[in-house]
């Protein structure tokens, strides 16, 4: 009998693969369930709508016999279909088993490990040190007095190291002492939640320690807005970077509150505002009643991108920084920063949801919970950059800082 094909999971890396003697399709797992990475072939590409939850085996291999005009195909569509069960990437048993294993792990860890270290930066803390001075060298501004707040990047410091150092650049000793308040965007969340951890944050340089009982306060009056010990936070880098920013210019033992906003789509998608959703609302005036209660013990740190241009994104056109449609979008990406600067919340969500936010910023969600929840911020602009994160696709990114 035939029998259905599971359905191909879409919260993985989809990317032309970078390899010249194995081109194709690169799928990865963002969410590490599985550290497993395909690379299936060009002309097995086009096999995997066939995993759709709904085709069967029978479909897939008479897809196979078409395009490939060989009858024996029954050994490859069981290879392909191997492959995709053992990574993990399709909606099956072994997925359900390894998610399941992995939450749960993450659950009983004491601490939150480093996830990036050796890739985005280096793991041994010698070296590490040595990265960050090279970075936070590039430029020299002045540390600025009265601050709040800032918002720096998330992208790959080896790419935006230069707005890394614009931002952080502004903090000077005075705010050494303060519970920094880090709304990250969450990448893999649930749209409309908020992910929480206990979990102090462990790098190469220490251990950064959350503030338990502000993370139990913000559980307590936003409910089920909340997901309290989120396993995004185990792969997610938008917080993990600010902590090594933070950990580098004030020591190791450092202490947060990390959040991670998770995407108001329906906001974007249906109109209306964020906070027409009661979770949001919630979450929004328990923060706002944790800084009115905190005073400047709190600093408040962004981890944002902006713009995700290009093929990569789903666009019809390949991006260069800086040239061709790259120049519009660093207009419309200023018109925005431009309403965060003048404390706009209103503004500025009405920019973000004009045609469906066709500049795709990640960092909108962290920015406008941070306008809503402090509405008497003012900023100025420090830095602004693109970077190409591949031959046909930008990100552009900035750094912000905030006064009352």
């Amino acid at each position: 009998m035939p029998e259905t094909l599971p359905r191909l999971r879409m919260d993985l890396d989809f990317v032309p693969s970078p390899l010249r003697d194995r081109p194709g399709l690169l799928i990865r797992d963002p969410f590490r369930y599985s550290d497993a990475t395909l690379i299936v072939p060009p002309v097995l590409v086009q096999c995997l709508e066939f995993f759709d939850g709904r085709q069967t085996d029978l479909d897939l291999r008479a897809a196979l016999v078409q395009l490939t005009g060989d009858l024996q195909m029954g050994e490859v569509e069981q290879h392909l279909r191997q492959a995709l069960s053992e990574a993990g990437f399709v909606e099956d048993d072994v997925y359900r088993r390894l998610r399941a294993e992995q939450h749960a792990a993450f659950v009983r860890a004491e601490r939150r490990e480093a996830s990036h270290a050796g890739g985005a930066y280096p793991e041994q803390a010698d070296a590490m040190r040595a990265t960050l001075d090279g970075w936070m060298s590039a430029v020299a501004p002045a540390p600025l007095a009265g601050l709040m707040g800032i918002a720096a990047p998330h992208i790959s410091p080896e790419g935006g190291y230069r707005t890394y150092a614009a931002a952080y650049g502004a903090l000077g000793a005075e705010y050494k002492d303060r519970v920094f308040v880090i709304l990250g965007t969450s990448h893999y969340g649930e749209p409309q939640k908020f992910g929480l951890t206990m979990k102090s944050f462990v790098t190469p340089l220490g251990e950064a320690r959350t503030e338990r009982a502000l993370v139990e306060q913000l559980v307590a009056a936003a409910g089920d807005a909340v997901n309290l010990e989120d396993y995004c936070h185990a792969v997610e880098h938008s917080i993990e970077f600010q902590v090594v920013f933070l950990q580098h210019l004030f020591g190791p033992e450092i202490r947060i509150l990390p959040v991670l906003c998770g995407s108001f789509a329906a906001s974007i998608r249906g109109g209306g505002k964020p906070e027409d959703d009661q979770g949001i609302r919630r979450f929004i005036d328990a923060l706002s009643d944790m800084a009115s209660r905190e005073g400047q013990r709190l600093f408040w740190v962004m981890g944002v991108d902006l713009a995700h241009m290009g093929k990569r994104y789903g666009d019809p056109f390949p991006a260069r920084a800086n040239e061709g449609p790259m120049a519009h979008v660093a207009q419309a990406d200023r018109r925005r920063i431009g309403l965060i600067e003048s404390g706009d919340a209103a503004g500025f969500w009405s920019a973000i949801q004009e045609n469906g936010d066709p500049l795709k910023w990640c960092g909108s969600a962290p920015l406008y919970t941070f306008l809503k929840a402090m509405p008497t911020a003012r900023a100025r602009l420090l830095g602004y950059e693109q970077w190409n994160i591949d031959e046909q696709s930008v990100v552009s990114f900035g750094a912000l800082a905030f006064e009352r």
